[in-house]
């Protein structure tokens, strides 16, 4: 009796209590629903490049929808593996991401040992964006079309040159991918990034640049740089009076870039499912789809599986164009 006779205060108390600590803990999840702080956007390059350009757009599309802060940081170095280590080693709450395009597809092929696990450390999250490749001279330069430029390369070995980001990037391989289509042979200069080799060839250092249009887009429209030919099936509307490289006669040659976020690998699937949903709705607005016709980019976009399908098939692609230039990993 004197058990039951105490029994019935002491469940109320704790039914308050259990319901305080739920409370509490309702309090705190929703406290932390993602982004509850700045979110920071590693990009693996130096300022001025193609996916520096497009990421900081995405950023701030992204502050403006979400009212928190996304910022870019740019990690430059080795390919971009610097910067794409330092997100694989961080914490895997969404609060730092990478940004990155086909250049991460060529990893595989560059390196003989990566500093992280390729396959398993980053996770593909979505990828918006989409700019074809382009053969870009000088714009006062003497070649004038794709014949010609190509005319020059067979008549000798390395009488043509390009610039590029450094051995491996996306315009060393795409420049060596459209060699092999071509049946031409160029010689490459490598500097620290894209932006440098931009710089290269507006003061005539080399005679071309294999780019992606929205990194040299702002040149070409300034009447600096000509685009000889551009990747993909259709002419651009931003650069109408440039043929495809099919039109141009070259076959066989469709590298297109994109640009790109991954997560550190243990992310939640609820922080990766808000951010995809985020970065469709941008891609969606009237904004970004001006800003992406603006520097000659298409603006798609690819959910994970998606992006992760095309990754596998660009990481095949590149393995071919590599072992057919003999390039030996570094």
């Amino acid at each position: 009796m004197h058990a039951t006779k105490h029994s019935a205060p002491w469940l109320p108390r704790f039914a308050l209590g259990a319901l305080a600590a739920l409370s509490f803990l309702s309090i705190g999840v929703h406290a932390e629903t993602w982004p509850a702080r700045p979110v920071k956007i590693v990009v693996p390059y130096p300022p001025g490049g193609a996916v520096d350009a497009v990421t900081r757009k995405m950023a701030q599309r992204l502050t403006e929808q979400t009212g928190q802060s996304f910022f870019v940081e740019n990690k430059p170095g080795a390919t971009g593996t610097i910067g794409a280590v330092q997100v694989a080693r961080s914490a895997p709450d969404g609060y730092t991401l990478l940004a990155n395009d086909t250049t991460y597809a060529l990893l595989p092929h560059i390196f003989r040992k990566l500093p992280f696990d390729y396959a398993q450390d980053l996770q593909p999250v979505c990828a918006y964006v989409f700019a074809p490749m382009g053969l870009v001279v000088k714009a006062d330069g003497k070649y004038k079309t794709l014949a010609e430029l190509l005319t020059a390369a067979k008549a000798g070995d390395n009488k043509v040159s390009y610039g590029s980001g450094g051995p491996g990037s996306t315009p060393h391989f795409a420049s060596e991918a459209l060699g092999m289509a071509a049946g031409a042979h160029f010689m490459h200069v490598p500097f620290k990034g894209a932006g440098e080799a931009t710089v290269a060839l507006l003061g005539g250092t080399v005679d071309f640049q294999m780019a992606s249009i929205s990194g040299v887009i702002g040149q070409v429209q300034g009447n600096k740089l000509r685009v000889l030919a551009v990747s993909g099936d259709k002419r651009l509307p931003a650069l109408p009076g440039v043929p495809t490289f099919a039109e141009a006669g070259v076959r066989g040659f469709g590298v297109t870039n994109f640009t790109g976020l991954w997560a550190p690998k243990g992310t939640p699937p609820e922080v990766l499912a808000r951010l995809q949903k985020e970065v469709s709705a941008a891609m969606a607005t009237p904004d970004m789809r001006a800003y992406a016709q603006g520097i000659g980019a298409d603006a798609g976009y690819w959910d994970t599986n998606a992006f992760r399908k095309e990754m596998g098939e660009r990481t095949a692609f590149w393995g071919k164009v590599a072992s057919g230039t003999g390039f030996e990993k570094q």
